[in-house]
């Protein structure tokens, strides 16, 4: 990335980033919240490490695509070499959508699987980093705190309703991004009902969770994959391109 500009927002108070709705302080708290889940997912294994993967990727994935959606076309449009920036984000967004959904078709035994782990929690620690440090207080200094506070709501707004699972083929930007939103998150979040009914539930309800949770896996997939739903992002970051196969 370009040299640093600003102050990171990490040691900032909320009144310094623009108020609490801001969307600086709205992605810090989530950015802590991501932090002590990263913490649980190095400290468990087995299925109790899935559950803590699952609330991981109910944060991180709506998180990201706000950030695309609704974020990054805005600092695009008041950044000079915002172009450069954002693509350097969308591609390690990228690649966490690779490495994650490597990781969900993986076995807890299969001798890769600690590898793409820890791909996984690397990618988001440094995602985080090139955010707070060098992206976000650029655009601090860009906006007013009544403008980062609308742009706040509106993220908010568009964090609530999107797609909560991996999906590398769908593009990072508008209007890919935008059209898949519905179909998708409707898709995951049933997905996210039904895994956790799974966990919790008696042997032939849980079996028929995890029966339907994949059928509608598979569902995603053909969608993701609907030619409207991969226009509009850059080259670099098309499905395929980044290093877990």
């Amino acid at each position: 990335m370009s040299e640093p500009a600003g102050v990171s927002i990490a040691g900032q108070t909320e009144e310094e980033l623009g108020g609490r709705w801001s969307v600086l302080v709205r992605q810090r708290r989530d950015h802590q919240r991501l932090a002590d889940l990263l913490q649980e997912v190095r400290a468990t294994h087995g299925e109790e490490q899935d559950a803590v993967l699952g609330r991981v990727c109910r944060l991180v994935f709506p998180y990201a695509f706000a950030e695309e959606a609704v974020l990054w076309p805005v600092v695009r449009r008041v950044l000079p070499d915002a172009e450069a920036l954002t693509v350097e984000v969308e591609r390690e967004h990228q690649e966490i959508n690779e490495v994650v959904a490597a990781l969900e078709r993986s076995r807890h035994r299969d001798p890769d699987r600690e590898q793409l782990l820890e791909r996984a929690v690397e990618l988001l620690d440094h995602d985080v980093r090139d955010e707070e440090d060098e992206l976000l207080p650029r655009l601090q200094l860009a906006l007013s705190a009544a403008e980062l506070q609308r742009l706040g709501r509106t993220w908010e707004l568009v964090r609530r309703t999107a797609p909560t699972r991996a999906h590398p083929v769908v593009a990072r930007r508008p209007p890919g991004n935008v059209l898949a939103a519905l179909p998708l998150s409707l898709l995951d979040r049933s997905r996210d009902h039904l895994d956790a009914l799974a966990r919790s539930a008696p042997g032939p309800l849980a079996t028929s969770s995890r029966l339907t949770s994949r059928a509608l896996a598979g569902l995603a997939g053909a969608v993701e994959h609907l030619p409207l739903l991969t226009k509009g992002e850059d080259p670099s970051t098309r499905s395929g391109r980044t290093r877990v196969e």
